[in-house]
């Protein structure tokens, strides 16, 4: 009989005059490192089992940027209520409002900076909706062109609606800037010196309207997620700073955020 066979005899015998206590200390002594690499492998194959059933597209997306996070019990139900309100087979589809995103300028805050480029993934890929977030970051994405035309898309009725809350960036500044030509940083102007009533397209060569700032009695600006605005008396470009409602131009399900309108409006 070779050594391992006669130890495995060994342990055979002495198992076998082991309660059932002494034999679970003894396999958990023996065992427990195979055990616990075994069981976190099951969770981790039952999990990823469990995202890809799950898992299912948006039939929606709204990115409410720059939220304040203590007003946010609001919010949380809108993602389901929605998919309600507009019928969306949600066997296959999900509504999602995503209250996460945290913009800054502060080149050194690695989350803001990671939410940054989430942000513009998402965008170009036509996954974002709806973007509502505050003056500054709003008129940031305004002059790179992110938002749509609110003029050429919105039906008549809707855009008239808003007609007094509608947001205009000027177009003359985005065309002042060479696409081809590159700029140090010191090179380009701090649009934040700049006196500018976004409400009041007379002061600009080249208004577009590319935005609505949000009125009372909306449900994003009842929930108070933007409050501190106001209440800190944050300003823009000499202007107090709003809430403001665009539309990305990847997005491709308008008549989705027509109704979304109408649903924070109720």
């Amino acid at each position: 009989m070779s050594v391992v066979e006669e130890i495995r005899e060994q342990q055979k015998k002495a198992l076998s005059e082991m309660n059932t206590k002494e034999k679970l200390a003894y396999f958990w002594d023996y065992y427990k490192v195979h055990t616990i690499v075994v069981i976190v492998a099951v969770f981790l194959i039952v999990m990823f089992i469990y995202q890809y059933a799950t898992n299912k597209d948006y039939g929606f997306y709204a990115a409410i940027i720059n939220a304040d996070t203590t007003k946010l019990s609001d919010i949380d139900p809108w993602s389901k209520e929605f998919e309600q309100y507009v019928g969306m087979d949600t066997d296959k589809y999900q509504a999602y409002i995503d209250t996460t995103f945290v913009l800054s300028d502060d080149s050194s805050d690695q989350y803001a900076l990671a939410n940054t480029e989430k942000l513009m993934a998402m965008v170009q890929t036509g996954t974002i909706d709806v973007m509502v977030t505050d003056t500054a970051n709003f008129e940031k994405y305004a002059q790179n062109e992110y938002f749509m035309n609110l003029e050429e898309v919105l039906p008549a009725d809707v855009y008239a609606k808003y007609k007094d809350y509608l947001y205009y960036t000027d177009g003359a500044t985005i065309d002042a800037v060479d696409d081809d030509k590159f700029y140090m940083p010191d090179e380009l102007p701090d649009p934040s010196t700049y006196t500018v009533n976004h409400r009041d397209p007379s002061t600009m060569k080249k208004p577009i309207p590319v935005g609505i700032c949000l009125p009372e009695g909306n449900k994003i600006i009842d929930s108070g997620c933007f409050n501190y605005l106001a209440e800190t008396g944050v300003t823009y470009q000499g202007y107090p700073s709003e809430a403001v409602f665009g539309i990305p131009v990847t997005s491709e399900k308008l008549d989705t955020v027509l109704k979304f309108l109408e649903f924070i409006e109720e």
